[in-house]
């Protein structure tokens, strides 16, 4: 007699997470953590300014600086006040980009700190740029670019843009590196701008389909919803990789939101915004004052004088509102409903606000 025995070979296999969202680049939804940006930030002076700068008697300390600088290039200064005002007083700052080195130069911002009017046509004399632990990693000067203008007369000013901070490009020439760690790691670790669970899984398994044809193994891994951890290959050139990975394409996904500004009354809709069925009625209350003097004459020769009676008359009422039903699975649903009801930024506002108090909004509603 013969014994048949079947074995049943169950093999779990994880299926990678699908998202729904648009497709980038990894470099564009991602940084590596090693490379990361340093602030600089400096004091100096602008002159060459045609009597637009800081009157030195409301900010003492640009004709202290003034003086001081002047004694540095030899020039006395002793005795006398100076009363110009074609110089200013300004903050410099500037963003310290990765793997910068010394001799390549960097963008500068100026921004006034006295009570200057504008900074147009003006120029920044040398001013070092420092670190947070106080070193110097740059120097600036240069010519001050202002986009905005102002033009005063006896009775009407014009003001377009601001014209008390400017820019120079280019304007800072690095004089200290900070030390790289780049190829000092065994690998690379990718930091979401935008962290996500489903987008960080995804990344990794992106990672791992190129790495298990170019490289025979898997690399990646999902550390949490911002970091993907990616080890280095033997044998592999770690700016190579780098530059292999950055350009895999992604499917990205991000949870439904609403950003709201009240204050310029800008509505941004993520495209995974769901709504429940929900009925929505929408009028605006309108009060109107009406001030109507009424003149009283006396009566002919009476000692009377004249007099100018009050009359104001108040009407409120409510503008003829619509009453919309509301539902759908995605957005172009939701914001032709809305518009239906043809209600203006600030009655969408108030309406979204309402929804997600009800519970028919699935989405997180951020107010800025």
């Amino acid at each position: 007699m013969r014994l048949f025995l079947s074995f049943i070979v169950l093999v779990c296999i994880s299926a990678p997470v699908q998202a729904n969202g648009p497709t980038a680049r990894l470099k564009d939804i991602a940084s590596l953590q090693s490379a990361r940006d340093n602030q600089l930030i400096g004091y100096g002076l602008v002159v060459g300014l045609q009597g637009s700068g800081d009157s030195l008697r409301n900010s003492p300390y640009t004709e202290q600086s003034l003086r001081a600088m002047l004694q540095n290039l030899g020039i006395a200064t002793e005795g006398g006040q100076t009363r110009s005002q074609n110089i200013a007083a300004v903050l410099v700052t500037a963003s310290l980009p990765p793997f910068a080195t010394m001799g390549s130069r960097i963008d500068v911002t100026v921004s006034s700190l006295g009570d200057a009017s504008s900074l147009r046509g003006g120029t920044l004399v040398m001013t070092s740029l420092a670190g947070a632990d106080g070193e110097i990693y740059a120097v600036a000067q240069g010519s001050v670019v202002v986009s905005g203008f102002n033009a005063e007369g006896d009775a009407a000013t014009l003001q377009t843009g601001i014209t008390t901070a400017g820019r120079l490009p280019g304007g800072a020439i690095i004089e200290r590196e900070i030390p790289a760690k780049f190829k000092s790691t065994n690998g690379l670790v990718f930091q979401l701008r935008n962290p996500d669970f489903t987008t960080a899984v995804g990344v990794a398994d992106t990672i791992n389909e190129y790495a298990l044809v170019r490289f025979g193994q898997a690399i990646a891994t999902a550390r949490d919803s911002g970091a993907i951890d990616v080890l280095q290959p033997a044998n592999t050139d770690l700016a190579r990789l780098m530059a292999e990975l950055e350009s895999l394409s992604v499917e990205t996904d991000m949870p439904a939101r609403i950003v709201i500004n009240e204050k310029t009354g800008t509505i941004v809709i993520g495209h995974h915004v769901k709504i429940a069925k929900v009925a929505v009625s929408h009028g605006a209350l309108t009060v109107q004052v009406t001030e109507t003097p009424t003149v009283i004459q006396p009566l002919p020769f009476s000692k009377g004088v004249t007099e100018i009676e009050p009359l104001t008359d108040i009407t409120a009422g409510v503008e003829e509102g619509q009453v919309a039903i509301l539902s759908g699975p995605d957005l172009r649903t939701l914001v032709a409903g809305l518009n239906t009801i043809g209600v203006k930024p600030d009655g969408v506002i108030a309406i979204l606000q309402g929804m997600k108090s009800a519970g028919a909004l699935q989405a997180e509603l951020i107010l800025q």
